[in-house]
């Protein structure tokens, strides 16, 4: 059985799991829309296919550790502060080596991207899965269905705690793709039939950024039934990563 020790910070339920083994190698895990932690479980927790990529890695020595984050935060300041908090203190608390693994899912890559272009020097590399990596990208596919955006919109006064007519002007000081800058390592997987963030259209445009700033990065695309599916693939990426200390 795996250790798993949950603990609340800033009012929020964070979790990390130890392996057995450990490894000495860490991965922060930055979920999407529907993740969360609760006193005692969460959805990597709960949900089948998250919760064997879990096991994976954690049978691969992997010390995972993950926050609720304030629920839908969509990339605002309080949730980059906590998921920073959350690193230190883990790093206090487990013998882990100072440089980790970003794993993030859907929305979790506009913190991963927020994490990156802070000369965050704790970043070993970065996994993104399906991932809303430009806001106003994922704003103006939004706009298209009154629902959604409706939606969206209210998630995002809750999370930049601002009011609705601010909104706009939120996103639009957000940073575009175009204005990234950082070469840390990236792999990115992503699904042709996915609709929520429209990720090949964030992926590619990524894709192509990165391809101008001369640091390439994979890209690779998987089947919607085989969407937790690629631990080997992702265990490679690690590895890969993890020949300098």
């Amino acid at each position: 059985m795996m250790h798993r020790r949950f603990f609340s910070l800033d009012t929020q339920w964070n979790v990390v799991h130890v392996p057995e083994k450990p490894n000495g190698f860490g991965v922060l895990v930055l979920g999407d829309k529907d993740h969360f932690v609760e006193s005692s479980t969460s959805l990597w927790i709960q949900h089948g296919g998250r919760s064997q990529l879990l096991q994976y890695l954690q049978d691969e020595g992997y010390t995972v550790f993950y926050s609720n984050l304030y629920g839908r935060h969509w990339g605002s300041p309080k949730a980059n502060r906590l998921a920073k908090q959350l690193y230190h203190l883990v790093m206090k608390q487990e013998i882990l080596n100072k440089r980790i693994h970003i794993l993030a899912e859907g929305m979790g890559a506009l913190l991963a991207m927020q994490l990156m272009e802070g000369g965050e020097t704790f970043i070993r590399s970065v996994a993104l899965l399906n991932p809303c990596i430009d806001l106003h990208t994922h704003a103006s596919h939004e706009k298209q269905n009154k629902f959604f955006y409706k939606q969206f919109t209210r998630d995002m006064t809750l999370a930049y705690d601002v009011e609705r007519k601010q909104v706009a002007k939120m996103i639009a000081q957000y940073p575009t793709c175009e204005q990234l800058t950082s070469t840390l390592p990236v792999k990115i997987w992503t699904t042709a039939n996915e609709v929520t963030h429209y990720p090949l259209i964030h992926s590619k445009q990524y894709e192509q950024h990165r391809l101008s700033l001369q640091s390439p990065i994979s890209l690779s695309l998987y089947l919607m039934e085989k969407k937790y599916l690629f631990e080997r693939s992702l265990l490679q990426f690690y590895k890969l990563n993890e020949k300098v200390l």
